[in-house]
């Protein structure tokens, strides 16, 4: 009963939010918003749409590339289709189950190339700090560029808020991770004991990215893979008469919000396009417009995904007979 919960929560709330999100997009359109929605997808340009997915696919094929400069401090010599099957996998899993992927991309390694999964899962984190980073450097432009906006509607909001409620619970937050730490480090529980093994193999691929002697080409990937990411958003804004005059301010805006609100529901189902149409209102676009721009976009990734998924899925044993069946590590 217990893991029936938890399975539900993991896969089905994610969904029901999803649902609800498309519903409240929906709910209030008229069947002649309908129809323009309907016209608007028939008469989109579809060679834009398929540069921003041949854009989206570069960026997957950067993030396979970048990956093994954090495995290659580790000794683990990987295939490069190995590694990009396992990211396609991971996007994959990411649209059935809500931060499944990183989980996913490590135990394909794992069962491919025997890389040790806190190890493959650490550097994975590696990576996922490094395009944190980057996101953080959007939203700060975006409110840069829009400061006065921005400041001008939460005003009130901001004169009302309480700092030393902030450093309480950021003190509160460090002791207890101090404390939880201490008590896993010295643990004799085995439980503990495999948590401990877990994280210090979180800390170590962490870590790769100081031992690793790529760093420049790490860089340069990370910048690729969202270089590639605004691109396939921009690209698609060519798609419609009606996106393709967008301000550079109202492109970035929605691209931000968008790769926000994919963290909300499986692969930004019903979030993603929610999000985008309602920033792309905001600067002009009519809102049929702005649905059928949103839902293009999410559309054709989720198509791409789902096709370069499942082929990996399929892929992976036929490249990785050997592999699979001894366990054994593949040189590339």
């Amino acid at each position: 009963m217990k893991d029936a919960l938890i399975k539900f929560l993991k896969i089905g709330v994610p969904i029901i939010i999803g649902v609800v999100l498309i519903w409240v997009q929906f709910h209030k359109l008229e069947t002649s918003e309908f129809e323009e929605i309907k016209i608007a997808f028939m008469d989109a340009n579809y060679w834009w749409i398929t540069l921003s997915v041949i854009l989206g696919i570069l960026s997957h094929v950067s993030r396979a590339i970048r990956w093994s400069f954090t495995l290659d401090p580790f000794g683990y010599k990987t295939p490069f289709y190995n590694r990009f099957f396992a990211v396609m996998v991971g996007y994959l899993m990411n649209m059935l189950i809500p931060r499944m992927g990183e989980v996913s991309r490590a135990m394909v390694l794992l069962k491919t190339n025997d890389v040790p999964f806190d190890k493959g899962f650490g550097t994975i984190v590696a990576e996922r700090i490094a395009d944190f980073l980057v996101l953080i450097s959007f939203i700060i432009v975006v409110v840069w560029i829009q400061f006065d906006s921005l400041y001008g509607l939460y005003a009130e909001d901001i004169s009302n808020m309480n700092p030393w409620k902030f450093i309480v619970w950021g003190i509160a937050g460090i002791v207890v991770i101090v404390l939880g730490w201490l008590f896993l480090k010295n643990s004799t529980n085995v439980i503990a004991s495999k948590i401990r093994t877990f994280v210090v193999g979180i800390f170590e691929g962490v870590k790769s990215i100081l031992l690793m002697k790529d760093k420049w080409k790490f860089i340069f990937h990370t910048f690729f893979i969202w270089v590639m990411y605004y691109g396939m958003f921009w690209v698609a804004t060519l798609c419609f008469p009606e996106t393709t005059g967008l301000s550079f301010q109202g492109i970035i805006t929605a691209f931000v919000v968008g790769g926000i609100s994919m963290v909300f529901t499986n692969g930004g189902l019903g979030a993603y396009p929610l999000g985008v149409a309602k920033i792309l209102v905001l600067y002009g676009v009519l809102e049929v417009y702005g649905i059928s721009f949103g839902w293009m976009v999410w559309t054709s990734q989720a198509i791409m995904i789902l096709t370069l998924g499942i082929a990996s899925f399929i892929l992976i044993p036929v490249l990785n007979k050997n592999g699979i069946d001894s366990g054994e590590n593949i040189s590339a």
